[in-house]
């Protein structure tokens, strides 16, 4: 199998901001452990980030036929994107949305998604672990 892992807005900052809320591993190192995990089980990923919510449209729109699943960490698009929603769901390629952190346990605004509702499932909480859980939950 193969995987799109897409990161959204400031997740190019991991690991040098808000190190208590996103921990102190980079995008970089947190993308290579997942590299490796994904090889181990005989799977491949790749891995892209922006800041501009247009681009990760454009991946999602691209995956079709390229990749089995998409888990995607949108940042605060997660809340208000509907041009995220509309990119999810025009594609039949399974989406899993991941947090880091327990959104439910942050700010009010951070509460809601408008992405959960066309995605395969949503994984929060775990830190860094939330990737690896999303892209176990392809093969299990």
């Amino acid at each position: 199998m193969k995987f799109l892992v897409l990161n959204g807005v400031n997740l190019g900052r991991t690991g040098m901001r808000e190190k208590g809320v996103y921990g102190t591993d980079t995008l970089e190192s947190i993308n290579r452990g997942l590299a490796e995990f994904v090889k181990a089980h005989g799977h491949e990923a790749d891995f892209f980030q922006s800041d501009i919510e247009g681009e990760l449209c454009t991946k999602i729109g691209q995956a079709e036929g390229v990749y089995d699943g998409i888990v995607l960490n949108a940042g605060a698009f997660t809340h208000y994107s509907y041009a995220l929603r509309d990119a999810i769901a025009g594609v039949k390629v399974p989406v899993v949305e991941v947090h880091m952190s327990n959104v439910h346990a942050r700010e009010e605004f951070r509460h809601k998604s408008v992405l959960t509702e066309v995605c395969k499932g949503e994984i929060l909480g775990f830190g860094k672990n939330s990737y690896y859980l999303a892209l176990e939950s392809f093969w299990l």
